[in-house]
């Protein structure tokens, strides 16, 4: 007896008024003569958005290496057993995750309204040396601390999370071979909880990637930014954000392959470890049965 498919009309005629409408509407903007595809393609190599583009590139680059650094560093201090690094740590991800990025960034940039003067020295005793606050945070100075300290509350989280998928019983093996914390911690936790790191961290980094686009309030000359001062002197203002979401696609979609291709790799991991443990229990269970 012969199986019949069942047919599903419903997938098919969803999908045919989905093409059409996809269909109309690219054609309504390929068509439209008001997009200006033409200065479109004019100013995709424009020497101000390239440098604008490079920008963009160097802080998502920069702010994520803080991130991590500093997140890591802040998920060690939440899981350790002494309460003040363990307090310092939490209120440093309650301000830094439950305010927003752009009032961070603004107040960085305006640090220099409440210091005039940043001071180096003893909290009790002599001043090694003083500087001018406006002349320390520029803009790509108040940029990186407003990005890289938002990010690294968010990055904090992602590698707590990524230890405490550990078992705690790998601790506790390694500890009672004789291992230092240090040592368990950086050849025994980390190379397992990076399985569970890595493929949110590839999310930030995109994330990251489209974030910087706010550092243009602060007048840092990134992508979006270098769009906005071409679009002020012509007011083509829908080619240039055409201009800037093109190549914001062009950086993701090549970040999104790069994560694809993580997630790939932590995933065979992954089934290579689920396969060995059924592997591992029928030899208990022969071993047992021998017994």
């Amino acid at each position: 007896m012969s199986v019949v498919p069942l047919k599903h009309h419903g997938r098919l005629v969803a999908a045919v008024v989905l093409v059409v409408v996809l269909g109309g509407f690219v054609m309504s903007m390929v068509t439209n003569p008001r997009f200006k595809w033409n200065l479109v393609a004019q100013y995709l190599t424009n020497e101000s958005i390239l440098n604008g583009l490079l920008t963009t590139v160097w802080l998502t680059v920069a702010a994520m290496a803080i991130g991590i650094v500093l997140g890591t560093i802040v998920a060690l201090m939440r899981i350790s057993d002494n309460p003040v690094l363990s307090t310092v740590a939490s209120g440093y991800v309650f301000v830094f995750r439950g305010t927003p990025l752009l009032v961070q960034l603004i107040f960085w940039y305006n640090l220099s309204a409440l210091y005039p003067t940043l001071t180096l020295g003893f909290p009790v005793g002599p001043s090694l040396a003083h500087f001018d606050a406006n002349k320390v945070i520029t803009v790509y100075v108040a940029a990186l601390l407003g990005l890289g300290l938002n990010e690294g509350a968010y990055m904090s989280e992602i590698v707590r999370s990524g230890l405490a998928a550990v078992p705690g019983g790998q601790r506790e093996a390694a500890q009672a071979l004789g291992l230092s914390s240090f040592r368990v911690m950086t050849r025994i936790i980390l190379p397992q909880a990076m399985r569970v790191i890595v493929p949110p961290t590839g999310n930030q980094l995109i994330g990251m990637l489209k974030t910087t686009s706010l550092v243009s309030v602060i007048a840092m000359e990134e992508l979006l930014y270098s769009a906005q001062l071409i679009y002020t002197t012509n007011f083509q203002t829908i080619p240039l954000l055409i201009v800037a979401s093109t190549w914001y696609l062009v950086l993701t979609t090549v970040l999104s392959i790069g994560q694809n291709a993580l997630e790939r790799h932590f995933g065979k991991s992954d089934r290579r470890t689920q396969k060995s443990k059924p592997m591992m229990v029928e030899e208990a269970t022969v071993s047992n049965a021998g017994i």
